[in-house]
């Protein structure tokens, strides 16, 4: 009998979801991360969830993982020290940037732009050429390019990134200047941008491989400690780490190409969102993950997510594909406070993390958080422990509230409350990025709430969206574990072509796609994957021609060549209009074409919860009082392992279970489906 292991490492906790492969059964366990060394945490999450399975750690075949350490080094700006070698004369093509500024009006006036991730100092330049058709202009100068390059070596650099202009079209060049890295470098970590974005922009190019090398010795170092440390314990198991497009890259993918890891940990979320989704019928949904750290959003509409061709973290964005999440600091754990020029309520985007976390949880917090204040209004009930074994302190969260309390002249219930008022604001202003701003209605979607703390304000959420109904999944707290699980191996391919829709034509293009795709599945060929299990999905960069920026169009290869090149044209056209409400009559034009190879996807089985009437009362575990809009009421907490599909919950009410804890507001009901999912609906 052999598992699967899905492994979602957060700001606070990390889960884990064992898979059965044969029969498709589920078990999962939640333990505190170590923020220290992340690895730590996952391996007593394994030995956790093998403990509550009863089964030995070698039964794993394969681990799945979700990770922060290539985000958390690029927030923390802890990264390695990177040299860069550009084509004479494009030395400060990081320094110019794009001048973009944020902040609208007067936005110059306070912004400070952060440092680059590759100083000028340790930026060289190599004599070469080549031309934007690909022909060799000028052969690199090796002799010269050594000599920098050690001199480049004395200044103490950990790894080193090459871009040069218009390797896009030819990487000789580039290729040859790799060579003489590795004669004077060794076996330091050497990113070539041909390898990493084989695409025009030469600023987009250049930052998406320094910052890749920026992650890379931090993300080689912790892929190979927790793959040594899984082999001790399971022999022949293969680590695959989360791509930021949802896909899996292999250990040796994740170690070469980090920066395609940015955005792993929410990528998951969504994951896990799409198949509970699935299984409940629902194609349309806007996830909704809060963690204790932070909150992620997307929107999925008929089963995809929405992919982006850049990732942002800070304020670095890289040319890379991810899952179109925006994260907002508002998490279990943000820190509210005061600030004494202005005398107003905040909250976050500090955060108190895993340690010492809040104040509720005693583990040495004191400063007052948004879990502290769930705890002060009775949605978080002293009964409740989480991750199954921590308990809670009501008189400690009171305490810490009191600290905010005091300088706005409420009582500690009121400042509680306004706390999640001002959380949940700042949470909905997330979703209008990803729905309204994109020319989407929420009321068109379902809302699903899930990560630690999002069932306790997924309710709210729905009442200010109006996206209904609000869909709390089993185990809301380790979903992203689910998306770790049931996600495929992925690896993508492009190349930029820049043809007009007059100068070419849809059998020139899918001559392109072949190529790409078969380099596309080479990575899946060298993991494994069955030839029966691959398939290849093809997406195009378009514009009108004379644009700047471009739209990418998915499109099946088969369709391309029965309909031609109308077939993505009406696509992106539909796709302008719903963006920015109008559609040109102008040549389009083929920016960039790329093919993304996918494997097999893990099969989980949809675990039902049994027939049950309307009557919950066999799941009630006591009568509580909650504080909601401004007064004490009676609410009934429930146990949600008790539930049965058919179980309508009516408001106020509070469900808890091992992971998560869902409140459910006066004038709203939460029905139970078939698969345990908890609807919540206006009453």
């Amino acid at each position: 009998m052999s598992y699967r292991l899905g492994v979602d490492v957060g700001g606070t906790f990390t889960d884990l979801l064992l898979v059965d492969e044969k029969s498709g059964d589920i078990h999962t366990a939640k333990v505190p991360s170590t923020p220290h060394d992340s690895s730590v945490g996952v391996l007593n999450g394994i030995e956790k969830v093998c403990r509550n399975a009863k089964i030995n750690p070698e039964a794993i075949t394969h681990v799945m993982h979700g990770t922060t350490v290539a985000t958390n080094t690029i927030l923390e700006m802890s990264g390695a020290k990177v040299g860069l070698v550009t084509t004479n004369g494009y030395r400060q093509t990081l320094q110019i940037a794009r001048s973009f500024v944020p902040g609208g009006l007067g936005g110059w006036v306070i912004y400070n732009k952060s440092l680059p991730l590759a100083p000028l100092a340790l930026t060289i330049e190599a004599d070469e050429r080549v031309g934007a058709d690909g022909k060799i202009v000028r052969k690199l100068k090796t002799a010269a390019l050594e000599r920098d390059m050690r001199r480049l070596k004395k200044k103490g650099i950990e790894a080193l990134t090459v871009c040069l202009i218009n390797s896009f079209a030819n990487p000789a060049n580039e290729k040859a200047v790799g060579r003489v890295a590795k004669k004077v470098f060794g076996k330091m970590p050497i990113s070539l941008s041909s390898d990493v974005v084989p695409e025009m922009q030469e600023y987009e190019r250049t930052i998406t491989t320094v910052a890749n090398s920026y992650v890379r010795p931090k993300v080689e170092k912790y892929v190979r400690n927790l793959t040594r440390e899984l082999k001790k314990k399971m022999k022949d198991v293969q680590l695959h780490v989360l791509r930021s497009d949802g896909g899996l890259a292999s250990a040796k993918a994740a170690e070469a190409y980090p920066v395609n890891l940015l955005m792993s940990g929410p990528a998951g979320g969504v994951s896990g969102a799409i198949w509970v989704a699935e299984q409940a019928g629902f194609p349309n949904i806007l996830t909704f993950d809060m963690g204790g750290t932070s909150t992620d959003v997307a929107l999925v509409e008929k089963g995809e997510a929405q992919l982006r061709r850049e990732t942002t973290v800070g304020d670095v964005v890289v040319r890379a594909s991810s899952v179109d999440v925006r994260t907002v600091g508002a998490g279990g754990g943000s820190i509210a406070h005061v600030p004494e020029l202005t005398g107003a309520l905040r909250v976050g985007p500090q955060s108190a993390g895993a340690a010492p976390g809040p104040a509720a949880y005693d583990k040495g917090g004191v400063e007052p958080t948004v879990t502290d204040a769930n705890v002060v209004l009775g949605y978080l009930p002293t009964e409740v422990k989480l991750g199954g074994d921590m308990k809670i302190r009501k008189d400690l969260a009171e305490k810490a509230v009191k600290r905010v309390a005091d300088p706005l002249g409420l009582t500690v219930k009121a400042a509680a409350e306004g706390i999640i008022a001002l959380v949940n604001e700042n949470m909905y202003g997330a979703l209008r990025l990803v729905s309204v701003e994109k020319g989407y209605d929420p009321r068109d979607f379902a809302l699903m709430g899930f990560g630690g703390a999002g069932p306790l304000h997924a309710n709210a959420l729905g009442k200010l969206s109006n996206a209904w109904p609000v869909i709390i999944p089993p185990g809301p707290g380790v979903l992203c574990a689910y998306g770790d699980a049931t996600t495929r191996v992925r690896d993508e391919a492009s190349r930029t072509i820049i043809q007009r829709f007059s100068s070419t034509t849809a059998k020139a293009l899918a001559a392109d796609c072949r190529k790409l795709a078969a380099q596309a599945t080479k990575t899946l060929d060298n993991e494994g994957v069955p030839k029966k299990d691959q398939e290849t999905a093809f997406e195009a960069d378009i514009r009108y021609s004379g644009q700047g920026l471009s739209l990418t169009i998915g499109f099946e290869l088969a369709e391309l060549e029965k309909k031609g090149l109308d077939l993505i044209g009406d696509q992106f056209d539909e796709m302008h209009r719903q963006l920015f409400t109008f559609a040109l009559p102008e040549d389009k034009e083929v920016v960039n074409l790329r093919a993304v190879a996918q494997g097999k996807a893990t099969v989980v089985r949809a675990q039902s919860v049994g027939k049950g009437g309307k009557d919950p009362s066999a799941a009630k575990l006591a009568d509580i009082k909650v504080y909601i809009d401004g007064k004490d009421r009676a609410a009934i907490l429930y146990d949600r392992g008790k539930l049965k599909g058919g179980n309508v919950v009516p408001g106020p009410a509070i469900v808890q279970e091992m992971d998560s804890t869902t409140l459910i507001l006066p004038d709203h009901t939460g029905t139970v489906d078939d698969f345990g999912n908890i609807l919540i609906n206006p009453a």
